[in-house]
C-alpha cells in the first residue's frame, strides 16, 4: 500500500490488495506511537531553544556591522517556527491517539452493553 501517491485518470482497476485494504494496526501499537509523539513533543519543548538566546544576542550584535547578522537573525526566526510547528505536529498525534484510544474503549463498551441486552432481550420473547 503506498500511501503518497493517487492513481492517474482513467487509471487501472485497484488491486485485489486495494479492495480490501492491507493497512491494519492494533492499540498497542497506536499507544506506542502516541507515548512516542509526546516524548518527542516534551524534549523538543524542553531542548528546542538551547541556542535560541545566544543566537539572538549574537544576530543583534552583528547587525549592526555585518550582513550575516540580519542572516543569523532569520535563522533564528525561522528555527523558532519549525520548532512550534513540530511540538504542534507532535501534540496532534499524540492528542488524537488519546482521544482515539478513549473514544473506541467507549464505543466497545457500548457494543458489549448492547449485545449483551438484545441477547437477553432475544431470549426472554
Amino acid at each position: 500500500m503506498r500511501l503518497n501517491q493517487v492513481d492517474g485518470p482513467g487509471g487501472t482497476a485497484p488491486s485485489p490488495a486495494a479492495q480490501k485494504g492491507d493497512l491494519s494496526v492494533k492499540a498497542k501499537d497506536l499507544a506506542a506511537i502516541g507515548d512516542a509523539a509526546f516524548k518527542l513533543y516534551q524534549r523538543l519543548d524542553k531542548d528546542g531553544d538551547h541556542a535560541q538566546t545566544t543566537s539572538a544576542t549574537a544576530a543583534k550584535d552583528l547587525k549592526d556591522d555585518f550582513d550575516i547578522g540580519g542572516a543569523l537573525s532569520e535563522v533564528v526566526e525561522t528555527w523558532r517556527t519549525q520548532v512550534n510547528s513540530l511540538l504542534a505536529a507532535c501534540a496532534h498525534i499524540s492528542n488524537h491517539l488519546d482521544y482515539t484510544k478513549k473514544a473506541h474503549a467507549g464505543d466497545e463498551h457500548y457494543i458489549a452493553a448492547s449485545f449483551s441486552y438484545e441477547t437477553l432481550d432475544e431470549n426472554f420473547r
